[in-house]
Formats: C-alpha cells, sequence, structure tokens
C-alpha cells in the first residue's frame, strides 16, 4: 500500500496564512494566539467549535472578526428559551396572491454561524442546528436546502451560570471538532485593550485577508501532510485508552477509581487525525508529529469523555484525565 508523499515547502502555504489571519483578528482580539490558531484549524477541516468562557472574554467579537477577516458572510444568533426551530433554519411563507409557500431561509445559511449561548435554548432549537451541523443541510417544508461551503458553527456558552439552561447532550457536542476554552487576557493584553479601544470613538476594524476560494484550495494542502503509520497507531491508542478508562471492573477483581463513565468515540479519532495534521500545515511541516497530537488533544477530547462521580468527588476533571491519558500512552519513537 503507498503512503501519501510529504509536500514540498512550496506546496504548503499554511503558515503565510495562518500569519495574514491572525494579525486581522488579532487586531480586535486580542490575547487569543492559541484560540485563533484553532479557529484556524477548523476552518481548514470543515470542523465547529465550541467556546466556553467567563461573560466578557470577546467571544463574539473573536468569531465575528474571523468572518470579516475571511471574507465570509457572519450571522449571529442568539439563543433563547423562547428561540423556535424555525427562527435558526427558517420556514415557508405563504403569499396571498397566488396561494404558494416559498420558503424563507434563516440565519444558519451563512458561512460562519454564531449560535450564541447554545445552551439557553430547548432541544428542538438544539436539535434543528444539529442536522444542519452533521448533514449540512437544512430541511424546510419537506425539501433539502444545502447550506453554503464552507459552513462552519462556533457556539459559546457560560461556564457558570446553569439556571435555564439545557446542558448539549452528548450526540451534539461529539459533532463539535473542539472544545476551546477561553481564560483572561494577561496583564499587557489588557491594558493594549484599554488603549486601543478605550477610546468612545473608535471601534475594531478587520480587512478581508482571505476567501472561501482560497480556504477550500488550502483544504487540498492539509490533505498532502503525511501521517506516518506509527502516528495513526498512536492516535487510535489515545482514543482506545478513554475506553478502558471507562470500563467496568472485571466481576470479583479489585481495581482503582473508576475515572470515566464513558470514553471518546470514533469521531475524538477522526477530529485527532484532522486537526493534527492541519496544525502541521499551519505550522509549515510536511508530516505529523507526536507533540502535534498532544497539542489538539485537550480540546479534541475534553467534551468527549464524561467523568464519573467517584472521580469528580475526588476532585478530577477532564484536563487532568487527558493529562494521564498522554502520560500512559508510550509515544512512538
Amino acid at each position: 500500500m503507498s503512503h501519501p508523499q510529504p509536500a514540498s515547502s512550496a506546496t504548503l502555504p499554511g503558515p503565510a496564512w495562518a500569519a495574514r489571519l491572525s494579525a486581522e483578528v488579532g487586531k480586535a482580539a486580542l490575547g487569543q494566539t492559541q484560540v485563533i490558531e484553532r479557529l484556524q484549524i477548523a476552518l481548514l477541516v470543515g470542523g465547529h467549535v465550541l467556546l466556553e468562557g467567563m461573560p466578557g472574554l470577546a467571544k463574539t467579537l473573536l468569531v465575528k472578526s474571523l468572518g470579516q477577516a475571511m471574507g465570509l458572510d457572519f450571522e449571529r444568533i442568539q439563543f433563547t428559551p423562547d428561540l423556535l426551530p424555525s427562527d435558526v433554519v427558517g420556514t415557508l411563507v405563504y403569499s396571498p396572491h397566488d396561494g404558494s409557500f416559498t420558503p424563507h431561509l434563516g440565519p444558519v445559511f451563512a458561512n460562519i454561524v454564531l449560535a450564541d449561548e447554545i445552551n439557553r435554548s430547548p432541544a428542538k432549537v438544539q436539535s434543528a442546528l444539529l442536522e444542519a451541523m452533521q448533514e449540512r443541510q437544512v430541511t424546510i417544508g419537506g425539501t433539502r436546502h444545502p447550506l453554503p461551503d464552507p459552513f462552519l458553527v462556533l457556539a459559546t456558552q457560560n461556564p457558570v451560570e446553569h439556571e435555564g439552561t439545557y446542558p448539549l447532550p452528548e450526540a451534539q457536542t461529539d459533532r463539535f471538532l473542539f472544545k476551546v476554552l477561553l481564560d483572561y487576557p494577561s496583564d499587557a493584553d489588557e491594558l493594549e485593550m484599554l488603549r486601543r479601544w478605550g477610546s468612545a470613538t473608535r471601534s475594531p476594524s478587520v480587512e478581508a485577508a482571505s476567501n472561501g476560494a482560497e480556504l477550500l484550495a488550502l483544504r487540498q494542502g492539509v490533505d498532502e501532510v503525511f501521517v506516518a503509520p506509527e502516528i495513526e497507531a498512536y492516535l487510535l491508542a489515545l482514543v482506545r485508552r478513554t475506553r478502558d478508562m471507562a470500563a467496568p471492573a472485571p466481576a470479583g477483581g479489585t481495581s482503582g477509581l473508576r475515572q470515566l463513565a464513558f470514553g471518546a468515540s470514533p469521531r475524538a479519532t477522526l477530529a485527532l487525525y484532522q486537526s493534527s495534521r492541519a496544525l502541521a500545515f499551519i505550522r509549515g511541516l510536511e508530516q505529523v508529529t507526536p507533540a502535534l497530537v498532544q497539542e489538539v488533544a485537550h480540546d479534541v477530547l475534553r467534551h468527549r469523555i464524561g467523568l464519573t462521580y467517584e472521580a469528580e468527588a475526588a476532585g478530577l476533571n477532564a484536563e487532568t484525565v487527558i493529562a494521564r491519558v498522554l502520560a500512559d500512552v508510550p509515544v512512538p519513537g
């Protein structure tokens, strides 16, 4: 069986594209270098991202700036308890003149869709978005309408306010390529933010640094990044380790604390494979290394594993369990 040949540096414009995009998005969103890189990976592989962070960390500004820097259509949907599926995907509008119904497409028909506070809406609305995320199409009145390409859903949620929320089921969180945690900016970044945007008359101005056609062409370059069989085996071992940690102890056997109620799905394996490839591409590397896999592992796995009550009571969280997985699985030489 032949393996894909390593791409030459001439066919890997990833670093230049990533630098252009980061420079423009960074004009508005300060101190979010790693998050911006994760969003670039999501664009390159066509994955969706769940952003979690405290209010005021510029999640909305970050996503809006990404759409402007990419020159793509951007729509923001504020999820609320009274939102209806038709408010997201669209509905049929009746025309009294001829008695016909015509489809009115909803805000989901954009290249980049911000689902703001996605856990504020009930299951019907979440399931309507789920079809769009998974199938890249929407059904209105029995007719399927394809979504634009590229299509990316960036959803946000607040980690501390759970009153009146509808937590996303595992079947939906699994559809997200990454779950990215946003933290407070550093002192230097927050000071620069004051100096740059403290005026009442100035606002961030982001120019288009790319476009949809360029993004679709760059995806061909991602597919040229070489993945050795040893790296493929390493990916599988990491995901399977989470499933081993969720396996019940044998009857009559003695074992330590069972940390996971369920392990990562096969989508996690695909996400690790695709995202580590895209990270190599934007770093200008010709092949995937174990370090790249480890770098994206937390963002890929943290929303795909479920801790047991015993593990939570012992003070464990997803980050510590994933760190243990990375330590347990031997790194290929």
